[in-house]
């Protein structure tokens, strides 16, 4: 584990958090409602191979349909014309686009010592709290709204995806310089690894579960904490 023990912070303006598995749980749903489209399709194949073509479509239809919840219940589609050689009932493609739909309404509800972090935050520290995510624009912002959790943020920023350009554009929009920037999130690929590059700093704060596409070698930097739980970031801000 990074220890942020050496990690001068004291010039940071603007903190902003990652929303996915940062603030609440989301890839667990994902995760629930995959393996349930692999018991529709246990007919035409075994779990593994099923998981292993979504991944597969998932990752082709990114450039096209980009991150989220209704690009996801596409691929389900998609996948299960491919793995049943086109002969999945439509009854069972209609039980496939309901998995979808229910993830538009996952509860997003806050996971332990996110509220209580983020309240602390709010009344102590004297910096700027925003929000930076990625996905589909209302999928986001309904999640948001149902975790209780917006009126935390100044901002919210929903991009499409989390690149260097995106942090670039995020410090001109909260008027500050990459050095002044901190993110906290779960995915070193997205969160991590990106504002890094561009001059920022960031705390890591692994999920239990990650998302095929979003895995990614890890590495330790100078400017880089990681944690174990949100609470964790109280200390860090504070220099202890």
């Amino acid at each position: 584990m990074n220890q942020p023990l050496t990690m001068d912070i004291s010039g940071i303006k603007v903190l902003a958090f990652d929303a996915d598995d940062t603030l609440w749980d989301c890839q667990g749903h994902f995760e629930e409602a995959t393996d349930r489209y692999c018991e529709i399709l246990a007919p035409f194949a075994d779990f593994e191979t099923v998981r292993t073509s979504l991944f597969q479509t998932e990752t082709k239809n990114m450039p096209d349909l980009g991150f989220g919840t209704k690009a996801f219940t596409l691929s389900l589609v998609e996948n299960a014309v491919k793995v049943s050689k086109g002969k999945v009932p439509a009854e069972d493609v209609g039980r496939i686009l309901e998995l979808g739909r229910g993830l538009l309404h996952l509860p997003a509800t806050p996971l332990d010592g996110v509220e209580e972090t983020l309240r602390y935050l709010e009344k102590r520290w004297k910096g700027r709290m925003v929000l930076f995510t990625k996905g589909e624009l209302l999928d986001q912002e309904s999640k948001l709204q149902r975790s209780g959790l917006a009126h935390f943020f100044s901002r919210t920023f929903i991009v499409s995806d989390k690149t260097p350009d995106e942090y670039r554009n995020l410090c001109r929009d909260c008027n500050c310089q990459p050095h002044e920037l901190l993110m906290v999130g779960n995915s070193f690929k997205s969160d991590i690894r990106p504002v890094l590059e561009i001059g920022g700093y960031a705390v890591h704060i692994p999920f239990h579960v990650t998302w095929e596409l979003e895995h990614a070698p890890t590495f330790r930097h100078e400017r880089l904490a990681e944690l174990e739980h949100i609470t964790q970031l109280v200390n860090l801000l504070n220099g202890e």
